[in-house]
């Protein structure tokens, strides 16, 4: 029987939405807290075996990034619940987990932390992220002064050369230079090989989720439209989309 590496059950999770009124406004006003609700998830349930690579994907505001999140335990579902199993859990996303006003060495060692590892393990990988990264001179620089594109690639290194039991990628594999995409593609096949680890990718890449995927989870609108097998599931949603 297969052991299971995420459960997944009955999560929702809601913003409030905040008019167009100043922070000190909003604060103030008696009505604040009948301020309109956003359901990003709408109670939704699944699993993912052990070493499973899954696919989440759908329309843009669909909750696929907010599913990730709360996954990562970023932040906890208003309802329902999420185990990992006792497992080790990394998200590769941008803009989380880098302090902007440090250097990029700096925040190799504070995103190392965060996950669990100690400053021996981290130094241990050092070099190995720095070098896979690119960015030479820019390491030392604060990642303020980073493009996209930069930080894209330290996130990738960081997450890909601290490896985790469950790794979360949302979008990242898309950023970058083509050299850079097919050297990261190429490190997430390397990862992936192995069948004790779990991943989780959010994307809207047909080909991506197609070339890396066990099964797809298809979201809209808050909700799990279907799950299954790759093929089957990217086929449908296709065809969706083209409407």
């Amino acid at each position: 029987m297969a052991e299971t590496a995420i459960e997944v059950k009955n999560v929702h999770i809601h913003y409030k939405l905040m008019k167009n009124f100043s922070i000190q406004r909003n604060l103030l006003r008696r009505d604040a807290e009948k301020a309109e609700i956003f359901e990003a998830v709408k109670g939704i349930s699944f699993q993912v075996e052990k070493g499973e690579i899954l696919g989440i994907t759908g329309k843009n505001g669909s909750g696929k990034s907010t599913l990730l999140r709360a996954i990562a335990g970023v932040f906890s579902p208003n309802e329902g619940s999420i185990d990992l199993k006792g497992h080790s859990v990394s998200l590769l996303s941008l803009g989380v987990g880098f302090k902007d006003s440090l250097t990029g060495r700096d925040n190799i060692f504070l995103s190392g932390m965060l996950l669990g590892f100690n400053k021996e393990q981290i130094q241990e990988k050092e070099a190995a992220i720095i070098e896979f990264s690119e960015l030479g001179k820019f390491i030392d620089m604060p990642v303020k002064t980073y493009s996209s594109g930069m930080y894209s690639k330290l996130a990738f290194a960081i997450t890909s050369s601290l490896e985790t039991d469950i790794m979360l990628i949302d979008e990242v594999l898309s950023v970058g230079d083509e050299h850079f995409k097919k050297k990261s593609m190429a490190r997430m096949e390397e990862l992936i090989g192995d069948k004790n680890r779990t991943v989780l990718i959010v994307s809207h890449s047909i080909e991506t989720l197609e070339k890396l995927c066990d099964r797809i989870l298809w979201m809209n609108d808050g909700l799990i439209t279907e799950i299954g097998d790759t093929t089957e599931v990217l086929e449908r949603y296709k065809q969706y989309m083209s409407y």
